[in-house]
């Protein structure tokens, strides 16, 4: 098991390479003059020069190849955003956790609803239950994700104003709640700037887990009520795909003999779909959900802007059309990085499922 997952960590090395050139390249291929996005239309060709000297964009196209590449993989430094005049590595740290609870909050509404729709469409085959999953799969996973978080917004803020069941709209927390970072309540008094200071300050920008493991539960309230409708929206194409693969993978293997056996010899039906079944039509269904982790972040571009939320696909939209590149270019390795990490687990996950995997 180790060398498989040694031998898949190594694969992993060419990928993240070829996206660090390809990110450059397509950020480079974007029409339009940066400086002209920063300082306006009217910069006079004196100060564009001047710009380009001072942000390196003056230089050869392969020696800023050379320069990006060294950066972020000597020092982990993705540049100044020519826009913002900030570290990209600061703007990650405030945006990226947004962008993952939505991403994994809507995953995992997917997974929880979409496994059990499939499973249970496939035992009851043919019935109404199965032509109703799957006609509301087809439903889903037609819907354009703006269109229907305009609707919830719409249904939600709207229609059920001062009502229990009234839900926020916009932003990710109330207007004046303002959450303590856990290294505050706990007193840790991190120096300000240090890679310690900086990843406390990623991990307290996870608002759910900050006001868990800091018993702000009143935040923790708010949190979810303001990440519902985003995560519904989101989840409803994953979750339509998880439960059509979830049910065709499962009848499949209910039709295999060694099912048939485990029923000819008395085995609880219960225990002949969650052991003998379910598990072994597992394996497509994860190959499914990790591609869809890659949806889900391609998703959140549509619906961070819909829902108000300062995440990575907001900040990517507006670094496209203002031509800053290192924005570009650091949050897109970020997120490509996660979908190779999500992809990984996943090859090992096979590994665990089926055994046979990890001797090829």
């Amino acid at each position: 098991m180790s060398k498989y997952i040694l031998r898949r960590i190594l694969l992993t090395i060419p990928v993240i390479l070829g996206i660090l050139v390809v990110t450059f390249v397509i950020a480079r291929s974007i029409p339009g003059d940066p400086c002209r996005s920063a300082l306006g239309e009217r910069a006079t060709e004196a100060a564009c020069n001047a710009f380009n000297a001072r942000m390196g964009l003056d230089k050869p196209i392969v020696v800023q190849l050379g320069i990006y590449m060294r950066e972020i993989l000597l020092k982990g430094d993705f540049g100044d955003s020519i826009r913002y005049s900030r570290p990209v590595s600061q703007m990650i740290i405030e945006r990226l956790p947004v962008t993952l609870e939505l991403g994994f909050s809507a995953l995992f509404i997917a997974i929880l609803v979409g496994v059990p729709m499939g499973v249970i469409s496939a035992v009851r085959r043919n019935s109404a239950v199965d032509v109703a999953t799957m006609v509301g799969a087809n439903i889903g996973v037609s819907m354009p994700v703006y269109w229907l978080g305009l609707m919830l917004a719409y249904v939600f803020a709207i229609l059920l104003k001062d009502t229990p069941f009234w839900l926020a709209p916009t932003g990710r927390l109330t207007a004046g709640v303002i959450p303590d970072a856990f290294y505050q309540v706990w007193g840790l008094g991190l120096t300000r700037g240090t890679t310690l200071y900086m990843f406390a300050d990623f991990v307290s920008n996870f608002v759910f887990f900050n006001a868990i493991i800091t018993g702000q539960w009143d935040v923790l309230v708010d949190a979810f009520r303001h990440m519902i409708l985003p995560a519904i929206a989101l989840s409803t194409i994953p979750l339509s795909i998880i439960a059509r693969i979830t049910r065709s993978s499962m009848l499949d293997v209910l039709g295999r003999e060694y099912v048939r056996a485990a029923r000819a010899k008395g085995v609880a039906e219960n225990l002949v779909i969650m052991k003998h079944a379910l598990r072994n039509a597992l394996l497509p269904v994860i190959t499914v959900i990790g591609i869809q982790v890659g949806t889900l972040f391609a998703g959140a571009v549509l619906t961070e802007t819909t829902f108000g939320l300062s995440g990575v696909g907001r900040a990517l939209f507006d670094a496209i059309t203002g031509r800053d590149f290192p924005i570009i270019q650091g949050f897109t390795v970020v997120v490509a990085m996660g979908y190779v990490i999500v992809n990984l687990l996943v090859d090992i996950s096979y590994a665990y499922i089926d055994p046979r995997i990890r001797l090829r």
